[in-house]
């Protein structure tokens, strides 16, 4: 498959910073580091300082807004993974935000890392296995099911997204090809507690390069490790450029399945 633009980036110039962030900031320095895709922005506060902190801001009327959720999961993965902690969560009329601690490490794609993507890329294999070894599925309150995604590949349809909407790889699809292909899932789940998210950039790593901590885990919950695994090779095309998803792959420690890639990329692509 070919590779495709990140889904969120960092802004090449300074963003105008919401009153209720800046009143959260209390003067000290804000620098807007991450946007998604849904016009979201993730701003650090306090930099270099002991209250060094992010903060994920979505404005009303923006597809993020359920932090709440987000923070539930870190709460829980936190007793077993290293992940940012929570400070604070909350909304007002404006938009809604989730605050968390920062961590002593840098993402997969900041710039020396993006340097060194065999290193990074491997990095995230093992980050990826660590966290699946970590988390018990037994206790997981959360699931991240296929019959779950296939309700929003639904409600998307529903929305009015057509086949000329999805990505090359698919676009030829029909709708009832696309539900046929995504009601047949690989068999039997190999199940585990998924990231949800797990592509290079909510891979933090050490300054030697090492596996650190994950971040942006709104989405986890139990599914078949290859929800994880498909994306997060996948998404080394999307930043670090093609030739690296092996490397993904061997940091992770196990052999890379086309039937389950190619499944679980289109249901990443299409819900």
């Amino acid at each position: 498959m070919n590779p495709r633009p990140p889904l969120a980036f960092v802004p090449a110039e300074t963003r105008t910073v919401p009153a209720s962030v800046s009143r959260m900031a209390g003067g000290q320095a804000i620098e807007a580091v991450w946007i998604n895709q849904a016009g979201g922005t993730t701003f650090r506060i306090g930099a270099g300082t002991p209250t060094d902190r992010y903060l994920k801001y979505a404005p009303k009327g923006t597809g993020e807004t359920d932090f709440a959720k987000e923070a539930t999961r870190l709460e829980w993965a936190a007793r077993h993974a290293r992940v940012p902690e929570v400070l604070a969560v909350g909304s007002d009329e404006s938009g809604s935000w989730l605050l968390t601690a920062a961590l002593s490490c840098e993402s997969a794609v900041s710039a020396q890392w993006m340097r060194r993507p065999e290193l990074a890329a491997r990095a995230l294999g093992r980050g990826l296995r660590a966290l699946h070894d970590a988390l018990p599925v037994r206790d997981c309150p959360f699931e991240w099911s296929v019959a779950e995604r296939l309700q929003a590949f639904e409600q998307r349809i529903a929305a009015g997204q057509r086949p000329e909407n999805w990505s090359h790889e698919y676009s030829h699809l029909s709708i009832p090809g696309a539900r046929e292909l995504l009601s047949a899932p690989p068999l039997p789940l190999d199940l585990v507690v998924c990231h949800g998210d797990a592509c290079a950039p909510n891979t933090l790593l050490d300054g030697h390069g090492n596996f650190a901590a994950h971040v942006d885990l709104g989405e986890l919950g139990v599914a078949d490790r290859w929800a994880d695994l498909a994306v997060a090779a996948w998404s080394t095309a999307w930043n670090y450029g093609p030739g690296y998803e092996e490397y993904v792959y061997s940091g992770y420690g196990i052999e890379p399945d086309a039937t389950r890639i190619g499944y679980y990329r289109m249901l990443w692509d299409l819900s």
